[in-house]
């Protein structure tokens, strides 16, 4: 089910950098776990990043870890994305999602709450 909403996506040179926003959309619940994954062509979902606002914690896949970060802006209601150093492989739609289940954060896969993605296109 769509709830949130994401934007940001676009088109950038290899080692560019672009920032994705998630906006909250008609997800209403309290949220304890945001997180962003992908779809590259061709290949399966992969999980890039999570936040655990609970915790205060932040957890990274490996292919992203040092160049993508997770943020969230409490007052404006929105969780960031900042991507640097993009290659062509960074090519995909790219997805926010949020789970509201106390306590750690699980695979933001399972994150039942997620947008209809923004395009991430590297040249």
């Amino acid at each position: 089910d769509v709830q949130l909403v994401e934007s940001g996506g676009g088109s950038v040179q290899a080692g560019g950098s672009l920032t994705l926003s998630c906006a909250a959309g008609r997800y209403t619940y309290k949220r304890n776990c945001m997180g962003w994954f992908r779809q590259r062509p061709g290949k399966d979902r992969e999980g890039l990043a999570v936040l655990w606002i609970g915790g205060a914690t932040t957890t990274y896949a490996d292919s992203v870890k040092g160049r993508f970060i997770i943020t969230r802006d409490k007052a404006k209601d929105l969780v960031y994305l900042q991507m640097n150093g993009l290659q062509p492989e960074d090519t995909g739609m790219y997805y926010c999602a949020a789970d509201q289940l106390y306590g750690t954060c699980r695979d933001v896969l399972d994150f039942p709450a997620r947008g209809q993605g923004t395009q991430v296109t590297v040249s």
